[in-house]
């Protein structure tokens, strides 16, 4: 099972990544919002502007202009706040600095011949965003043992000034020292990481067909809001890991049922002026759940800017006017249940993504790559909906990367048998 994680290198992961464009902090919330809706894990990487433009940053320079990466469901709940929907149009001409939760760990640097397993390890302790280095001489593969070059180990080596984290380095490999491509980066996100992960799966074998509970995988630690406690309450402690709120109903005891969930994986696509205008005016079990048009006890005006469509695009002319809010105006589709009106949860896009208790490792990563989601709800599975806990990408990471025994023993492997088979 080691062997997938010991001899592949990140580089293998960045065939086919475009270069990475750096969206700067100076830049509006109506930017970002596009910027996200074409992102990956419903976030971007924002960054501080180069002090000198045209000179070349090592390693150090670059990581401490990174600010953070910003989500759906930031932006939404900024936009929540009353002087946000007082005036729309300023909100969102406001720059993304003010609205960007700073968190410089979440990036990390890496050199393509850094170790798949390291990369794990980094991202099981927070790191979000992998950048790379690209270069025209990286063929893409790996060779058979990426741990070892012309028989000997690589060695924790930085040419570019910075102290890099001890990453397994080569300084012979062309990737970091190619003139060209000095300047040319790819950022790889945890779902490009799981991605390739699952397309080993057969390697990782029985660990794949084991239950999430086995595995000891569950997160508890959940975050949680009351179904009719307002949705604004939400934006008073957003977690980030995953960036998620579980909307909830409670039963007997300690148990409650999940009806729903604010979170950014949600809020991805959606309209981010009509969520955050829901976001202050309604329940969480309301905002969730829809409010249909044609309930008129249920049903709404609000003040839209017409000018700012979906997704923060400008439309011409125009001026104020009312709408009804509905599930539909920020891209859910709830079909004719409304809350208060009928407590049977339906399925349309708004529905939380779960998964039992029982469900294996594989069918979790899955549902996660199919919806582009990061992270699964738990239920129980006597009782539907009873939530236990959630399941993300670092309790994912965690799980394939959880047998020392297997990793020491595949290096002892490596150290002894491989380098002389190499070597003859």
């Amino acid at each position: 099972m080691a062997s997938v994680f010991l001899y592949h290198v990140v580089g293998d992961l960045t065939v086919g990544k475009p270069e990475m464009v750096e969206f700067c902090e100076t830049e509006t919330v109506e930017a970002a919002i596009q910027a996200i809706g074409e992102s990956t894990e419903a976030g971007i990487a924002v960054w501080k502007k180069r002090s000198v433009v045209g000179v070349i940053e090592n390693n150090e320079m670059r990581q401490q202009r990174f600010v953070g990466i910003l989500n759906s469901l930031d932006v939404v709940a900024f936009l929540a706040r009353n002087e946000c929907l007082e005036d729309q149009e300023k909100a969102m001409k406001t720059p993304v600095s003010e609205v960007v939760v700073p968190s410089n760990s979440c990036l990390r640097q890496v050199d393509p011949a850094t170790r798949l397993i390291d990369a794990l390890e980094m991202m099981k302790q927070g790191v979000k965003r992998l950048l790379v280095r690209k270069s025209v001489v990286w063929k893409g593969m790996s060779k058979r043992f990426s741990i070892l070059y012309n028989g000997k180990w690589l060695k924790n080596v930085d040419t570019t000034g910075g102290s890099n984290n001890n990453l397994y380095h080569n300084p012979n490999w062309p990737s970091s020292s190619t003139t060209t491509s000095r300047d040319k980066f790819c950022c790889l996100s945890r779902e490009d990481v799981i991605r390739f992960v699952i397309g080993c799966l057969g390697a990782l074998a029985p660990l794949p067909l084991s239950s999430i509970s086995s595995l000891g995988i569950i997160n508890p630690n959940y975050h949680s809001i009351e179904a009719s406690s307002p949705a604004i309450e939400t934006t008073e402690n957003i977690p980030r890991d995953p960036c998620a709120i579980a909307v909830v109903e409670h039963m007997y005891g300690d148990q409650c049922k999940i009806i729903g969930e604010i979170s950014a994986s949600k809020l991805w696509k959606c309209d981010h002026l009509a969520a955050a205008w829901a976001l202050a005016n309604f329940s969480a079990g309301q905002f969730v759940m829809g409010v249909e048009d044609n309930v008129s006890s249920r049903s709404q005006d609000f003040c839209l800017n017409p000018n700012v469509g979906n997704n923060g695009q400008t439309n011409g002319g125009g001026s104020t006017r009312a709408r009804k809010f509905s599930s539909r105006s920020m891209g859910f589709n709830p079909g004719n249940s409304s809350f208060g009106i009928s407590r049977s949860m339906y399925r349309g896009r708004s529905a939380p993504l779960t998964c039992k208790v029982t469900s294996s490792l594989a069918a979790v990563m899955a549902q996660m790559l199919s919806h582009r989601a990061t992270h699964v709800w738990v239920i129980e599975d006597e009782s539907e909906d009873v939530l236990v806990g959630v399941v993300g990408y670092a309790d994912i990471m965690a799980a394939v990367t959880k047998q020392p025994a297997a990793f020491a023993a595949a290096s002892r492997h490596c150290e002894g048998g491989i380098v002389n088979e190499i070597q003859t």
